[in-house]
């Protein structure tokens, strides 16, 4: 029996494979590489000295994606892949919304094909939209989302939820990530987008690097301690933590669970910088530009469910995250 990992070989992915093979699960991992590199595959062996199964293939392409549960008896699927980035899903939202949804109809139409009944989603704070109340909690409104890519993770939610109800058997968690940064203490891996970042710690390395002349900090207008936009930073590591810590939970009982995994700490933009240059001692150039769309001030997590209900609690501070993060750019 294995676990199917989509994206596997993405950010957040790789460091659940890592958690996962250090646990002794079997694993199949399908990824496309749009937004990962192949050089990963070997980087997560050569961590955990151990081996899974690996497909290139694209979740839209239903017929080799049929092959891997053909091949292999999956009894869980972890769910990451698809398109991320707010600001580019605000200028594509055609290309977001089918292949992030369309790809999951695909996946799910075969999981029920093969009787695979057990998903953990990676979905968003992003589904939250402009927050009622900080921190926030479970039972936070959803669907005022404030970009394209927010509401594809929403509809994804709702669709898992209805299929939840259509088949009492099914069990399915939904993860809400705040904002992962870091990387895995080796060096090995980390953020390593293919194209432009559009998140803001691999754009962080890219100017301490000198890859990039100058960070752009969007907007110092909003109403924060120091006007840029705040966010509740969490370790990658103690992210994929939680996947774990979620799979088992659904593993033992059928139904939709739903936790956020943060910090509970919310950190400005400019204190993020600041802390990164102040703890690998490196100067980041930066200037203040227009605030960016789909873009929120305020966003930091109450996690207090994930720990009650999983005994999952982040461990890392956002110091450890920037040293991480340099450790793996300079390694890399």
């Amino acid at each position: 029996m294995s676990i199917l990992v989509t994206g596997g070989a993405g950010y957040i992915g790789s460091h659940t494979v890592v958690e996962l093979l250090e646990k002794g699960e079997e694993l199949v991992i399908v990824d496309n590489f749009v937004n990962s590199k192949p050089e990963v595959l070997d980087k997560l062996r050569k961590i955990t000295n151990k081996d899974f199964k690996f497909y290139e293939v694209d979740l839209l392409d239903e017929e080799n994606l049929e092959k891997v549960f053909q091949e292999n008896d999956i009894e869980s699927v972890i769910h990451f892949a698809g398109l991320k980035a707010v600001g580019e899903s605000v200028q594509k939202p055609i290309e977001y919304y089918h292949n992030n949804i369309t790809g999951t109809l695909v996946l799910l139409k075969l999981m029920k094909k093969y009787n695979c009944k057990r998903i953990v989603f990676s979905s968003s704070a992003t589904v939250y939209g402009d927050p009622e109340i900080v921190p926030i909690t479970e039972k936070c409104k959803v669907g005022n989302t404030t970009n394209p890519y927010g509401t594809s993770k929403l509809f994804i939610e709702r669709i898992l939820q209805d299929v939840c109800f259509s088949d009492k058997e099914f069990s399915v968690a939904l993860l809400r990530y705040f904002n992962p940064i870091g990387a895995h203490k080796s060096g090995l891996l980390g953020e390593d987008p293919n194209d432009i970042p559009n998140n803001l710690m691999p754009y962080i390395l890219g100017v301490a690097k000198g890859k990039y002349e100058i960070l752009n900090v969007f907007g110092n207008d909003y109403p924060t301690k120091d006007g840029t936009g705040v966010r509740d930073y969490i370790h990658v590591v103690d992210l994929a933590k939680g996947h774990l810590k979620a799979l088992d939970k659904i593993r033992k009982e059928a139904g939709t669970q739903i936790y956020n995994l943060g910090t509970g700490n919310g950190y400005s933009v400019l204190e993020l910088v600041e802390t990164f240059k102040r703890v690998n001692n490196i100067d980041v150039k930066y200037r203040i530009t227009d605030r960016r769309p789909g873009d929120i001030a305020v966003c930091y997590a109450d996690p207090s469910k994930a720990k009650q209900e999983l005994g999952w609690v982040a461990e890392y501070g956002v110091e450890e995250m920037c040293k991480d993060s340099w450790n793996f750019a300079v390694n890399n």
